[in-house]
């Protein structure tokens, strides 16, 4: 029989289940890490369960988000996360060793290989012949304690690249614009994207996890490319040839859906503000005014691409109206800029230098001025995610972006006139240093003598009762489509250093939509807690697991939408929320902010066939509703979620 990429990694890694399209299914898991910003919770959760260490061959705690310490609370975080890395067996990444994904990438990724992240773009790995899935700090947790990671077998789409790129003019950058003006933020949900076809072997291993990595912005369970001579050129650049395994798809592979991409045929793109997905020409926007440049993050920081824009800047000085700022992905590639003279070139040219963190992706720092336009080489450009609500936010590739910071404005590439070289990723490292900022796992013996250390901001995992036999709450919020974690749980330097205090961050829930919402909802607590109601692909985003985590410390008992996102669907059955969808989706007209609404014998429904009929508390309308849970989901949900499930199971 032959089988595509995906079938081969998970009949590989199966524990139960069959690889079939719908089929429930656990696989084994070779590493999981975490970054700072979702780990400080789930190494408390994982703490919780009571194991004595983790149970991956490979666990790594990254330090990457919360870098601006402007007091002690991120301090105390990274304290507790080379502690606690310490105390369970895992490595630990220094903070300033770079964004969790480019250093993964370089340190640990290897084909046909399955990996956990607690960050939805986990999917760059991708790029290396990896299955590499964003999930939620808890699941990250019970995985880590030794149980299979379980999901429902998604739809495979065979993305087939054909063509080689316009270079050094049109990017992996423009490659996934152009699939996500296709295919729209919903168009990977309950999708794998396999690529292939004779277009691969024009890509790097870095330019495909650009791809990759920005699948999460199409909603995919994760995205992968085969592992072939670019994949064992890049794994011998990292010092690590023997990681390396040829992996490709049989010949006649079978494949759920196709979509055919020409790379000849894509010209420069970018996404204008406020989504991904609402991609256009970068031609249409010639002349249009830019304020601010932001070069890198995990999707665009690779040598590759940050040599590319020294090669446009060499020379230059950036416009006086442009504020340019740069974050390499990782020490590594920092090095190696400040090695060749690279890092000189664009400090020349007037290029601000970040660390090697997330930085101004996630609103931590580098924010724009009040209605000015940002154009970033990075994945997300939701409404406010850059710290600054009125700022219009673009996303375009290295070039674009480097060519706007000279001009002042946007620029198709093809109509600069400048000539550079197309570079490439470097095949040497002699020279170079090698895992100076990791710290390995110490031996079994000594892990039981290191000390936990938790400042006064890191507070215990607050954890739901079963869930009752009725449910009978006020309708809090009512929302639209498309729905972002971002929206209900927001980023940025002023609540990112919370994330490790639930009580303190759930109020900020829904803060930059409805600053009156944590309040109500601590006010309905006593009288029943509260509903959330919204449209389509609700929860899309990031994976953090505060946009469920906190919202059930606020009492929210259930979220009724037309569809969810696949990562917030998982974490709010994994904290006891019930995820509810309309059988008819037009009922959700009938709702209004402020009604009450009950649902009737939830206990039984959960166990039976999980429809479930929703009452206006007045009896002015009803109707029904599904929540599609498994077996082993409806009994997390029974329990209160997936910490008091895990403990149940393990007594």
């Amino acid at each position: 029989m032959a089988f595509n990429i995906v079938q081969k990694i998970f009949n590989a890694h199966l524990v139960y289940g069959q690889v079939s399209k719908g089929s429930t299914i656990g696989l084994r898991v070779d590493e999981v890490y975490t970054q700072d910003a979702t780990g400080t919770m789930a190494w408390l959760q994982f703490e919780a369960m009571g194991v004595d260490r983790v149970k991956v061959p490979v666990a790594v705690s990254y330090v990457d988000h919360n870098m601006v310490q402007s007091n002690y609370m991120n301090a105390d975080d990274h304290a507790f996360l080379q502690s606690v890395a310490a105390r369970y067996g895992a490595w630990f990444s220094r903070p300033g060793n770079g964004i969790c994904h480019q250093v993964n990438l370089e340190r640990f990724a290897a084909p046909g290989k399955i990996v956990l992240g607690t960050d939805s773009h986990t999917p760059t790995n991708g790029g290396a012949g990896m299955i590499a899935i964003g999930v939620g700090g808890l699941d990250a947790a019970t995985v880590m304690a030794g149980a299979p990671y379980e999901l429902t077998m998604p739809t495979v789409m065979l993305v087939r690249l054909s063509g080689r790129l316009q270079r050094p003019w049109v990017t992996a950058m423009d490659v996934i614009l152009e699939i996500l003006r296709r295919l729209t933020v919903k168009g990977g949900v309950g999708r794998i994207l396999e690529y292939g076809g004779e277009g691969v072997s024009d890509l790097s291993v870095t330019e495909r996890a650009t791809i990759t990595n920005m699948g999460a912005e199409l909603g995919a369970t994760t995205s992968i490319f085969p592992s072939d001579q670019q994949t064992l050129q890049f794994l011998r650049a990292q010092g690590r040839p023997n990681d390396w395994a040829p992996l490709q798809a049989d010949d006649g592979a079978g494949y759920d859906e196709v979509l055919d991409i020409n790379l000849d045929e894509i010209e420069p793109l970018v996404a204008q503000p406020h989504s991904p997905d609402n991609v256009v020409p970068v031609r249409q926007l010639a002349g249009t005014r830019v304020n601010q440049v932001c070069i890198g993050s995990c999707t665009n920081s690779s040598y590759q691409a940050l040599a590319t824009v020294a090669g446009l800047l060499r020379g230059k000085v950036v416009a006086e109206n442009i504020n340019l700022l740069i974050n390499p992905g990782s020490k590594r590639v920092y090095e190696m800029l400040a090695r060749d003279g690279t890092l000189a070139v664009m400090i020349g040219a007037g290029a601000r230098i970040l660390e090697s963190s997330c930085g101004p992706c996630i609103g931590m720092g580098g924010a724009p001025g009040s209605a000015h336009v940002s154009v970033r080489s990075f994945n997300r450009n939701f409404e406010g995610r850059s710290g600054t609500k009125d700022a219009k936010v673009y996303l375009a590739s290295v070039v674009t972006c480097a060519l706007s910071a000279l001009s002042g404005q946007f620029v198709d590439p093809r109509d600069a006139g400048l000539n550079i070289q197309t570079i490439v990723e470097p095949t040497d490292v002699s020279g170079e240093s090698v895992n100076n900022m990791l710290i390995a796992p110490l031996d079994a013996d000594k892990l039981a003598s290191v000390k936990v250390e938790k400042g006064p901001n890191i507070k215990e995992v607050p954890v739901k009762s079963p869930i009752g036999d009725e449910i009978n709450a006020e309708v809090l919020i009512k929302l639209g489509s498309n729905v972002t974690t971002d929206d209900i749980m927001p980023a940025g330097a002023k609540v990112l250093p919370f994330r490790s205090n639930i009580p303190a961050i759930s109020e900020f829930v829904f803060t930059n939509v409805d600053s009156s919402f944590a309040r109500r909802a601590n006010e309905a607590r006593g009288t029943g807690g509260g509903i959330i109601v919204g449209a389509e692909n609700y929860g899309q985003g990031s994976s953090r697991e505060h946009a469920a985590l906190a919202p059930m410390f606020l009492g929210i008992q259930a979220v009724i939408v037309v569809s969810f996102a696949r990562i917030h669907r998982s974490n709010l059955i994994n904290f006891g929320i019930l995820p509810l969808v309309f059988k008819e989706p037009s009922d959700i007209a009938l709702i209004s902010q402020g009604d009450r609404l009950l649902i009737r014998d939830t206990r039984r429904c959960l166990m039976g066939d999980q429809l479930f009929r929703v009452e206006e508390a007045s009896g002015r309308y009803s109707f029904t509703c599904a929540a599609n849970l498994n077996e082993r989901e409806a009994k997390i949900i029974l329990q209160g979620g997936l910490l008091p499930y895990t403990r149940s199971v393990t007594e």
